[in-house]
């Protein structure tokens, strides 16, 4: 099989995986705490990751990378997983899934708008014009559609889904800065931010049930959606011959995911939800394709007119 077919299997797999962890979400904290479930879901991806750096022969570096850079693992492992899956995971005890599901899309739309400050990197009128429309479409979300009367049905489960994207963005203006393997990293960030979550969690709430049913769910998160998937996605990236076709593909996943609420967890797919949802999307195309087609223009000049 041809690279770049590898590559869309790849991809696909993790996009697939990566669309149903909302609902996994929820039924897992049906039967944990939000900080619980940090705690079991990023034990499972340690134990994940460790497995998969040793099978491909990669276990020497992390005392390597750790001994190399140990204070930006400590700002990684506190950004990602320690407070963002902890705000997360409240997000969506306090919202439908779908609602906190289409407001944390929005941390792509965020990202370059940090990046500007942070980065140093010039505001695109791209990313402007992608803010408005998907700021638009969180507002749709958030009031459920009554954005006349601006009531909000958990104003703070909206503010926290808000505070993830803003969270998650942070963690990727910061691993901008990374030299070590991605994997590596991860893992690293992970067993730096554990120690993080077991004092808070000791400190705070008692330790999650050992119920089978509850630590599969746990499981589950944990090796769908920090571990098992990145690796899935980083193999795709490295495999084909294009990164942009394979950054399209994740539209998809926001789809399927409602489609896995609607279908396993029984929720009724409000209207909002499909406008803000489409306003979200909509905004995410255009961040991608406006600066395409302005480069395009570009190469081939002016238009031909009566006047030349």
């Amino acid at each position: 099989m041809k690279s770049s077919n590898q590559a869309y299997l790849y991809a696909l797999a993790a996009i697939l995986l990566w669309s149903t962890v909302a609902t996994a979400f929820k039924l897992a904290l049906s039967h944990f705490t939000p900080l619980q479930l940090v705690f079991v879901a990023v034990s499972t991806s340690i134990v994940a990751l460790g497995v998969i750096l040793a099978a491909t022969g990669k276990l020497h570096l992390i005392r390597r990378q750790f001994v190399n850079r140990p204070w930006f693992y400590l700002q990684t492992g506190l950004l990602n997983p320690f407070l963002y899956y902890l705000v997360l995971f409240k997000a969506y005890a306090l919202l439908p899934a779908q609602q906190a599901l289409s407001l944390n899309y929005t941390w792509a739309i965020l990202l370059p708008l940090l990046a500007v400050p942070l980065l140093k990197q010039k505001l695109r009128k791209s990313d402007l014009t992608a803010a408005l429309i998907a700021y638009l479409g969180v507002f749709v979300i958030a009031t459920n559609g009554e954005v006349a009367s601006v009531r909000f049905e958990s104003a703070t489960g909206v503010l926290l889904a808000l505070t993830s994207t803003l969270l998650w963005s942070l963690y990727w203006i910061v691993n901008t800065k990374d030299e070590g393997d991605p994997v590596v990293s991860l893992l690293l960030s992970f067993m730096v931010g554990l120690p993080f979550i077991v004092i808070t969690l000791l400190l705070t709430q008692s330790l999650p049930s050992w119920d089978l049913k509850a630590l599969g769910a746990g499981i589950y998160v944990g090796l769908f959606e920090m571990g098992v998937t990145f690796v899935l996605w980083l193999v795709a990236l490295k495999k084909a011959d294009r990164t942009a076709s394979m950054s399209t593909l994740v539209f998809i996943t926001p789809v399927l995911s409602v489609g896995f609420i609607a279908w396993i967890l029984q929720e009724t797919i409000t209207p909002s939800t499909f406008i803000g949802l489409g306003l979200i999307l909509t905004a995410l195309a255009l961040q991608q394709l406006l600066p395409q087609l302005k480069r395009l223009r570009t190469k081939t000049g002016p238009a031909l007119t009566p006047e030349n």
